[in-house]
């Protein structure tokens, strides 16, 4: 399994001193409106929602509009946005003279109509014409001519080099051509996109004069190996979410004397069908981490997760849950004062069972998880800062004060203390617990080893982003996983010793009820012996393949009698360099399963090379007597 990735913010660090300085600059946030799906007006209100400065008109959704340019520079104005560009004009320099005189009299058009909507800035592409030739000192020309018919609307011309322009690529490129046309209103446009994809090295920027950077677009994107035009059509995303260095890449341009608006240009097929809404404020967050990592902003530090204090259940059908609690070890150890939540615990592993209001109809579900945390209130302030949804809770005025925020799918996320020795206020949240007579039971479980949360189709690279930022969590590479109806993907977020470990997925298909599955992993120290207990208890364990086990013992060689335990006990067996990875899975309870670990070593994975034996047993019925 790879190892996390650094926190993106503290990836670019630019030092105390230039710190202090950036932070004193007026920075202004800005999203172009292909970025986000729905009509124009659905555009601009979630921009202004999420708190954007401004917007970047695309040419195509004005097109579409049935608004007229007034009528959209005052609906941009009612929400508190300013237009920052008007994008693209394309296929405009170093082409024959008539060809010319055509784009000069299109470009005209535009800027009748920029007046009308109340911007002064137009993006102009590199070329990608087949009539455009190599000739650097007729494409300056060209573009000096066009600046000065701008400069006469009052306008500014800002080129920029396409990652797959016909003679203009590169971003030194598009600065030699501007220096060369040496005009007022005319400079150059930065795209993150188009230089990281080609592998340019950023640090030439620093070299143009931050008065002739017009504009500045950002977008991250995953490291694929294909066509740069596709690559920037389909699979950009918002600075984080990827694996660019955009917080390296926006240092070099601040450094050069930039002082424009931070803007999002993401082109992404996911984003272009999900609800604008979540999509704005999702870049607008993206925005935040990424002036803190530039030393632009100083939003509350990170408090990271110091382990998880509870996973807390939903349920309309109390009974087959508390059979497989009961079955796994835990007891009912406490109820509530006054909600109908019950305390079930195992070692120190915690679930909450909920059978109130917050109960689905589509079964049970796991709705909120308690992170352990050295300050809850400062973890609060840095989620609210970074735009997380604070919940409302209705409590007692004798309940534990909790804060809770909601993740991207809706989990709710409370921050909390178990143990409060030595704090001022000794009752933590198990204080709102009335204890109940139980059992004394064996323990085989030692804590919540991890737990594993199914996103939202359009939410996983969301999610990711959150988990870090809001959390303080750093992020494993992307894992994909084979199922017989399609592709899982996951990554993994973890604290620094693994106390906190969440994995993050989604599955092929939003209807299938594979791919909406949630499990709780509980760390034991030999799962023999506790599937063993679970089986004896009335508990199903998923059973598995035998061609997998004649497929194991090809590959590992183990004890005399090890490989037909794990066949007997459904186990599933992984090891990787620092260690070993033993573990079996329970039956699903409305979209709820638990899976039993054993980790030795140093091993710091979840069986991904099982995973796809895994999903193929949750697709097949039930057999009996497992």
């Amino acid at each position: 399994m790879s190892q996390p990735r650094a926190p993106y913010e503290a990836r670019a660090s630019p030092g105390p001193c230039v710190e202090r300085q950036l932070r004193s600059i007026d920075v202004r946030t800005s999203i172009a409106t292909v970025s986000l799906s729905g009509s124009l007006t659905e555009k601009l209100t979630a921009a202004g929602r999420a708190g954007f400065d401004g917007v970047e008109i695309f040419e195509n959704d004005l097109l579409a509009s049935p608004l007229t340019p007034e009528e959209i520079r005052a609906r941009t104005a009612d929400l508190g946005l300013s237009i920052d560009l008007y994008q693209p004009m394309r296929d405009i320099e170093a082409v024959p003279e008539a060809e010319f005189a055509r784009n000069l009299r299109r470009a005209r058009h535009k800027f009748e109509l920029m007046r009308r909507l109340g911007t002064d800035t137009v993006l102009v592409c590199s070329s990608v014409s087949p009539l455009a030739v190599d000739d650097d000192a007729l494409a300056a020309d060209q573009l000096r001519r066009l600046a000065d018919l701008a400069q006469d609307f009052g306008m500014r011309v800002a080129y920029e080099a396409l990652a797959w322009g016909r003679h203009v690529s590169t971003y030194d490129h598009a600065w030699s051509i501007v220096e060369a046309a040496d005009h007022p209103a005319l400079g150059t446009c930065l795209d993150s996109f188009h230089i990281l994809a080609r592998g340019g090295d950023p640090k030439g920027i620093e070299d143009i004069p931050g008065e002739k950077i017009f504009f500045l677009q950002l977008a991250d994107a995953p490291l694929m190996a294909m066509d740069v035009l596709q690559w920037s059509r389909h699979y950009r995303c918002f600075p984080g979410q990827g694996g660019f260095d955009i917080a390296g890449f926006l240092g070099h341009v601040l450094r050069a004397g930039y002082r424009g608006p931070l803007s999002l240009e993401v082109f992404n097929d996911v984003f272009r069908q999900a609800e604008a809404g979540p999509t704005a404020v999702d870049a607008r967050r993206s925005l935040l981490v990424l002036q803190e990592a530039t030393g632009l902003a100083a939003p509350p530090a990170p408090v990271a997760a110091t382990g998880v204090a509870f996973a807390e259940l939903v349920t309309p059908d109390v009974e087959p849950v508390t059979a497989l609690l009961g079955a796994l070890g835990f007891t009912r150890r406490a109820r509530h004062r006054s909600k109908p939540v019950d305390l079930w615990q195992h070692g120190e592993a915690r679930v909450l069972v909920n059978t109130g209001p917050a109960a689905r109809r589509d079964g049970t579900s796991l709705a909120a998880v308690g992170l352990e945390s050295p300050d809850p209130a400062a973890a609060s302030r840095r989620a609210e800062s970074l735009l997380a949804p604070v919940l409302p809770r209705r409590r007692a005025p004798e309940d534990a004060p909790l804060d809770a925020v909601a993740a991207p799918d809706g989990t709710e996320l409370f921050f909390c203390v178990t143990d409060r020795s030595g704090h001022p206020e000794p009752d933590g949240w198990t204080g709102d617990f009335v204890p109940v007579p139980h059992e004394r039971l064996p323990q085989y479980v030692a804590r919540i080893d991890h737990l594993a949360l199914t996103q939202p189709w359009h939410q996983f690279d969301e999610a990711a982003l959150f988990h870090r930022s809001v959390l303080g969590l750093s992020a494993q590479d992307s894992v994909d996983v084979a199922d017989p109806y399609g592709l899982h993907r996951s990554r993994a977020v973890t604290n620094a010793d693994g106390s906190v470990r969440i994995a993050l997925g989604v599955g092929p298909a939003p209807t299938d009820e594979g791919a909406r599955a949630q499990h709780i992993a509980l760390a034991t120290d030999d799962v023999v012996t506790a599937a063993r207990r679970f089986r004896e208890a009335g508990g199903r364990l998923l059973a598995m393949p035998a061609n997998y086990y004649d497929d194991l013992a090809a590959r590992y060689e183990f004890a005399d009698g090890e490989p037909e335990t794990y066949r007997e006990l459904g186990i599933l067996y992984d090891r990787d360099a620092e260690g070993e990875f033993r573990h079996c899975y329970t039956e699903t309870v409305g979209r709820v399963f638990f899976e039993l670990v054993q980790r030795d070593g140093g091993y710091r994975g979840y069986g991904a090379q099982n995973a796809p034996v895994r999903l193929a047993a949750q697709h097949l019925p039930r057999r009996p007597g497992r």
